[in-house]
């Protein structure tokens, strides 16, 4: 280790909170971890701070009226056609088909397992980020690099090993906003995505360098360039501070903030030497679009299941994002397929469809790859991918066609339904999602997809800008506390017969009801779902009767 950067610092102002009950806890919360930690934490917590600052006071602007645009300030980055990213490296170039998942340690095997080229390993969306989730999500990654990781399923009598020829394992730590409640540094609780980066750097980078690879990260809801460049000041930090080669640590990039789209390139220039992709994280894309023009009622967007990439301001999103990308020799991943497999042949044939013309669609426009969800669909995107790409590893020499995409497409609304059956089902969703999230699970199947945060967002923030506007429906009716109160309480009976009186009372749903509906009629729109609900999130229902 390098004695200049962290001699100074010490564990003394770092507090583990959260229990260390067994060895393996402490090991992944020893000492040089915990100091590891406290450097990062010394060096970047105020520059965190700031920069959610930063956050509120452009979305100030932008309820005020004003809407996101490139900016002039870094027009001179955009218009220099002649910088580069580093070299990508060559187990990072062929990204064809990537599957999601939680840190859970069954689902950890079974997706690297899956045949995808990429396993993104999620500490955010996909897992609710309880302490044990954390902890144990740390123990499965370093085990899965270490390749011992295995578990025993009792009740199938089966035991789970990893293949020999497993995914690329890729971490995800949570976004710049979810805070850790169970580590404090100087009595404030530390971000969580330090926490999420840190230990698994710390555990993982030797192992990884034994076999020839750098530590990967996919980094979620970057909002700016200064954000982009916290992170790339992160990792500089970490090289240094453990003396490996610049350029051991590489990050994909999700663009899943309007914000963000229209500074992509400033992104990549901040993490130069880093970045080796971007990724259309559609869903929470979709959430940030509602979320930064709430106060525009000409830009309400209609039920989330109307709005597909299909679209033309989902369209114009992933062109750009393929165009800017491989313009500076970085991958462009397209956005995840939802759907899991369902048991009746027809709905099955179905779902197939819609994969197919989803992947169809992201191959066309020059993506590098794609996500799914489940297991089951790795082979059908494969195959598709498999025949874009004919022999090739990426599309990289794709950059599409020279029509410039400009703010206004970027921003267009769409057209789309906007009815009862619509808002009563997404109530549901968003219900079934969070109660599900506050009992620590973060990836939930509801209805033939696999729900995460994202789409439980989507959900919450359409009904929230519904009522906000007072959205008259395609029936007549208008939104308004009152009906979606009514509407509220009865699909709660719905999710009753639904579940069962056994899981209706043993669950979270009466709790969950009197959240939603506070966060959904509000004065003040809440940032994230996952910020309230995090109060929740570790507290049992006795406690809160």
């Amino acid at each position: 280790m390098t004695d200049s950067i962290h001699r100074t610092t010490t564990t003394q102002q770092l507090e583990i909170v959260g229990s260390l009950k067994n060895k393996e806890y402490q090991q992944i919360l020893n000492d040089e971890a915990r100091l590891f930690l406290s450097s990062l934490a010394e060096r970047f917590t105020a520059s965190h701070r700031g920069l959610l600052d930063q956050r509120k006071q452009k979305q100030l602007a932008f309820d005020r009226g004003t809407l996101p645009d490139f900016r002039e300030d870094t027009a001179h980055i955009r218009n220099d056609k002649s910088w580069q990213i580093s070299p990508i490296p060559d187990d990072l170039l062929d990204r064809r088909v990537e599957i999601t998942g939680p840190v859970d340690r069954k689902m950890v095997i079974n997706a690297l397992n899956s045949g995808a080229k990429v396993f993104m390993c999620c500490f955010e969306d996909a897992s609710a980020p309880t302490w044990e989730n954390m902890v144990e999500g740390q123990i499965n990654l370093r085990d899965a690099n270490l390749g011992t990781i295995d578990y025993f399923d009792n009740k199938k009598n089966a035991h789970y090993r990893i293949s020999s020829n497993p995914a690329l394992l890729i971490a995800r730590p949570r976004g710049l906003h979810l805070p850790e409640n169970s580590i404090r540094f100087k009595g404030e609780p530390i971000a969580g995505c330090l926490m999420d980066f840190a230990l698994y750097f710390f555990h993982n980078f030797q192992t990884r360098a034994n076999k020839g690879q750098g530590v990967y990260y996919y980094i979620p809801k970057l909002e700016s360039m200064e954000e982009a460049q916290w992170w790339s000041d992160i990792f500089y930090f970490t090289e240094q501070y453990f003396d490996v080669p610049r350029g051991t640590i590489r990050a994909t990039v999700l663009i899943e903030t309007l914000p963000a789209v229209f500074q992509m390139d400033e992104i990549l220039y901040a993490m130069r030497e880093h970045i080796v992709a971007m990724n259309c994280g559609r869903w929470d894309y979709i959430f940030s679009y509602i979320k930064t023009l709430k106060s525009h009622p000409e830009r309400i967007l209609p039920d989330r299941h109307s709005i597909g990439m299909e679209q033309p301001f989902l369209s114009a999103y992933s062109q750009l994002l393929v165009k800017t990308c491989h313009a500076r020799g970085a991958l462009a991943m397209g956005g995840m397929s939802a759907f899991i497999p369902n048991k009746d042949p027809a709905i099955m044939a179905q779902v197939t469809q819609k994969v197919i013309a989803d992947k169809d669609r992201e191959a066309a426009n020059g993506h590098d790859g794609t996500w799914v969800a489940h297991p089951a669909l790795v082979d059908l995107a494969m195959s598709i991918f498999n025949k874009k790409l004919d022999g090739q590893a990426n599309q990289l020499h794709f950059i599409g066609n020279e029509e410039e995409i400009c703010a206004h497409q970027l921003l267009e609304p769409c057209p789309g339904e906007r009815n009862e059956q619509g808002v009563r089902k997404n109530i549901r969703i968003a219900l079934y999602y969070i109660e599900s999230w506050i009992q620590g699970n973060g990836c939930v199947p509801i209805y033939g997809l696999m729900e995460d945060a994202a789409t439980a967002e989507i959900s919450r923030a359409g009904i929230w800008q519904w009522i906000h506007h007072a959205v008259r429906l395609d029936d007549g009716q208008v939104m308004n506390k009152s009906k979606f109160r009514q509407w509220l309480y009865q699909e709660l009976d719905t999710i009753k017969c639904e579940v069962g009186e056994a899981r209706y009372h043993q669950g979270r749903f009466q709790q969950t009801a009197e959240l939603f509906y506070e966060l959904s009629t509000a004065e003040s729109f809440a940032p994230f779902l996952t910020l309230p609900s995090y109060e929740l999130l570790n507290t049992p229902q006795a406690e809160l009767a």
